[in-house]
This record gives C-alpha cells, structure tokens and sequence, in this order.
C-alpha cells in the first residue's frame, strides 16, 4: 500500500497510543530512510514533545579499524559489515522496554565512526522509528529482526535517483575512488536490498525528498 508522509505520520501515531509501538524503515542506500524518519520524528514530537525516537542501524557498522584487518574497507555498507546480533540484542531490549533509559549508539557520516552511547531512548517513548538497509531481508540473520516490528515501510527511489545521491554523498572522493565506490559497492547493495527484501506493509516513494 503507497502512502504518503501524513498517512504514515497518522498510522505510526495512532499505533503508539498505548504503549511503545515499533516503526521499522528499510530501503537501498540513499533512498531517502535516515530523512523519513527525521522528519516523522520532528513531526510526532511537534505533536507531542518527546514521544518519539530513532534507532538506526548504521550505529552498528563495524568500525574502520576492522574493516582494513577484514580486507573489508571497499564493501563497508554491505550486510556482512555489520554487527547485527548487537543490534538484534538492544532492538530486543527497546521492545521489552523495561528499562528507564537505553543509550545506544549513532553512525557520525562526517567523521565516518560510530559513536556510542550517544542517543539516550527513554521508557516513556511512545514511538520507536528503526531505520536501516538490511532491516526486511527474507535471510538470516536479518528475518528474525521482524517480530520486533508493528509497523514496517519499505522506501523506493529509482535507481537513476540513488546514483545521484550518492554522487553528492562521495563527492569528496576523487572520482576513480568514487565510481569505484558507487559501482562495485552501493549500487550492487541497493540492487540486492530491492531484490531481497519482503515486502513492507506500506510503500513509501522518496524520489521528491531532499536528503541533503
């Protein structure tokens, strides 16, 4: 079902009316899911202050560091670059939501690093908005994230759209690195989410967004 951002800011709100409800975004890299879920958090907490949050997945990429180690530096981003059981194990306690406050980490895209403990979820957040690539894969380990989720959005953007968005993401590579970067990493990993992904329960089409 295609739904636009209103639709979908009604939908989540009305899910969290009782209790901490779970929004899951998933989408190829550069389809608009870390903007979606800015701008529905800003909306709902304009509606009601501090009722809302996000969870990203980007927090749990593998740090740089073990990524050289791993020969792994060029496909940073893949699903294999990433430490899931360690997202599955905090997505697991924010679900239970037994706890006053649950720190967890956020992905700093300037200084390219994971920062940890940097974003506080406090118990009494009504709506939770996870976001991430690899969050609706039909694979281990990535399936058994689903029964955390009661709300869940794929976002679609055309490939012609994720290619220029990822020309201005890596416009400060030199070019061969940025092709090379775009072409044997990003675009393969977008064309896998698309192909690899269950269905969400709503369609979000972000061609139009500004994720600048």
């Amino acid at each position: 079902m295609i739904v636009n951002f209103d639709e979908l800011k009604s939908i989540i709100l009305d899910r969290g009316k009782e209790q901490r409800s779970i929004t899951a975004i998933a989408g190829p890299p550069c389809s608009g899911k870390s903007r979606l879920a800015l701008d529905l958090c800003k909306n709902i907490n304009l509606y009601k202050a501090d009722s809302a949050n996000i969870f990203g997945m980007d927090g749990f990429h593998y740090d740089n560091i073990i990524l050289k180690k791993l020969g792994l530096m060029m496909e940073k981003g893949s699903r294999h670059t990433f430490d899931v059981g360690g997202f599955t194990s905090l997505l697991k306690r924010l679900s239970e939501n037994n706890e006053n406050n649950i720190a967890t980490p956020v992905f700093d895209r300037k200084l390219d690093i994971s920062r940890n403990c940097s974003n506080l979820i406090h118990q009494s957040t009504r709506h939770l908005i996870v976001e991430g690539n690899y969050l609706l894969l039909k694979e281990s380990p990535w399936i058994n994230l689903s029964k955390y989720y009661d709300t869940t959005i794929f976002i679609k953007a055309s490939l012609e759209t994720i290619e220029r968005r990822l020309e201005k993401r890596w416009e400060a590579l030199s070019e061969e690195t940025r092709w090379k970067k775009i072409a044997n990493n990003d675009l393969p990993n977008a064309n896998y989410i698309m192909e690899n992904s269950k269905d969400g329960e709503f369609l979000y089409e972000s061609d139009h967004l500004d994720i600048s």
